[in-house]
């Protein structure tokens, strides 16, 4: 897949994480994953899993809440095993939870970044030389 199709691929998963954002909760690890998410425009109800007391934690407020929820944790090592336990808790507690966003992501970035906090400028880079191709196409 080339950049232009990368970048294609990553805006129409933005959208889908947006749009699946406006009923659930989602859940990334950190501050700098809040803010990349904020960043990349998806304004949704965030919980990070390191300040609130860990999957368990979280699990249970959202159940509380009767929502459901987004699992958005980095595709690295330490963020699969989060998910994990995010899955396991959540799941302990009824409630529903998508990943299929997370696994599109991982795909697309595909060996260039690893973590959610690195999305932005990953983003960035595609704009920056998809609108650099289309300027030398214009000359």
């Amino acid at each position: 897949m080339n950049n232009e199709e990368r970048l294609e691929r990553l805006n129409a998963a933005l959208d889908d994480l947006s749009d699946m954002c406006k009923e659930r909760i989602l859940l990334v690890e950190g501050p700098k994953d809040r803010m990349a998410m904020t960043l990349l425009g998806i304004n949704a109800e965030m919980m990070s899993v390191q300040s609130e007391g860990g999957p368990l934690k979280i699990s249970e407020k959202i159940s509380e809440r009767k929502k459901n929820a987004v699992i958005m944790t980095d595709w690295d090592d330490q963020g699969d095993e989060i998910a994990k336990d995010l899955e396991r808790s959540l799941l302990s507690v009824c409630v529903k939870f998508d990943t299929t966003i997370r696994s599109k992501l991982r795909w697309i970035c595909g060996n260039e970044i690893y973590d959610v906090e690195s999305l932005p400028s990953f983003y960035c880079r595609l704009v920056t030389e998809s609108v650099r191709r289309n300027e030398g196409k214009n000359k």
